[in-house]
């Protein structure tokens, strides 16, 4: 048991450094906004105004979906100074493990979706937990632990599919991935309907940022990236707050499988393959989260995979070939990094 008198005074600096953190946060918000705005103004004028049509922009949304869902959990993770190689593998097997269920069940409609998207989640929490053990009991390596789970969920994902895609044989997801909402409102106007999964995206952000900035377990989380052995001193279970990131990363994993499988009507072991991991580490740190651990935000995120999803964007627009645009990507994840490190030794010196 840690000494009372110690324990009130380091909470109390805790409490003191995050309010710090939340008003530097505010800061770094308001300057990425007032950044995004000037770089989405240009862009437009460069594309003669086609970049701001509002097709395009929900076309931006629906692209950076999936990424942005992996990008919210795998921010809980690296605040914590972790991370998480799996999130990638884990869309494929949850995605094959869900449309496996969904054909077993002789249910229809939304109790359907419902069991299929709970059994996808329970595989996904399984998996941040398994993650999570090696990491609290014995004190590895995240990235060691991540990326053994990378290779057993791909693994068990070919496994259980054959290695094909597993076709949903219900067409009740379908509304879901394609669908959009309010769209048959406007249908025979130029307004395009919402994308559901733009919808889902924006619940799971907002829910995620609650989470993280306006609750005990979000101070918890910000108070073990700055310092794990002052969050043990200050009484914070650092055994339990670590293996509830990870379980949220995995949830949020299942969640984007669960998309993904309800877009393509099919559960796939290739579906996680591509650039997701990538992607959604990226969007982490382009948004601002430190990958020493102890600061970021769920909004810094979103705008990250908004920025990549808009740089994609704009280079498709000016024809601006595939391989380049990785060493674009490469580029923009570099200078964050680099940033940040500017950023972290003038604070030290000042």
């Amino acid at each position: 048991m840690a000494d009372p008198v110690v324990k009130d005074i380091i909470a109390e600096q805790t409490e003191r450094q995050h309010k710090k953190q939340q008003r530097d946060y505010w800061i770094r918000i308001g300057a990425a906004l007032i950044g995004f705005i000037v770089v989405i103004t240009v862009v437009n004028i460069q594309s003669g105004g086609s970049f701001l049509e509002a097709h395009n922009l929900l076309r931006v949304l629906r692209q950076i979906t999936t990424q942005a869902i992996l990008a919210f959990g795998q921010t809980f993770v690296i605040i914590t100074s972790g991370i998480d190689l799996s999130v990638g593998s884990l869309v494929s097997l949850t995605g094959v493990v869900m449309a496996l269920i969904a054909n077993s069940l002789h249910i229809g409609g939304f109790p359907l979706i419902a069991v299929t998207l709970l059994c996808g989640l329970a595989v996904g929490a399984l998996a941040g937990y398994i993650n999570s053990v090696p990491v609290v009991r014995l004190n590895l390596p995240p990235f060691i632990t991540t990326l053994a789970m990378m290779l057993m969920a791909l693994g068990l994902s070919y496994k259980l599919s054959h290695g094909r895609p597993v076709g949903l044989q219900s067409t009740d997801f379908q509304n879901i991935g394609i669908g959009t909402f309010l769209g048959p409102l406007f249908e025979k106007t130029s307004i395009p309907g919402v994308p559901i999964v733009v919808i889902w995206m924006i619940v799971i952000a907002v829910f995620a940022s609650i989470l993280l900035m306006k609750t005990r377990f979000g101070r918890y989380v910000f108070a073990l990236g700055g310092n794990e052995e002052a969050a043990r001193l200050a009484g914070i279970n650092v055994a339990r707050v670590k293996t509830l990131v990870y379980v949220i990363s995995g949830m949020c994993a299942a969640i984007a499988g669960f998309l993904l499988m309800a877009l393509f009507s099919s559960g796939s072991p290739q579906t996680g393959t591509g650039d997701e991991l990538l992607e959604s580490i990226a969007a982490v740190v382009v948004g601002g989260t430190s990958l020493m651990g102890g600061r970021g935000s769920i909004i810094g995120t979103f705008f990250g995979a908004l920025l990549i999803g808009v740089l994609y964007n704009v280079m498709n627009l000016i024809n601006v070939e595939s391989y380049t645009q990785k060493i674009v990507l490469g580029a923009v994840i570099l200078l964050a990094v680099i940033l940040d490190e500017l950023r972290k030794r003038y604070l030290q010196k000042a």
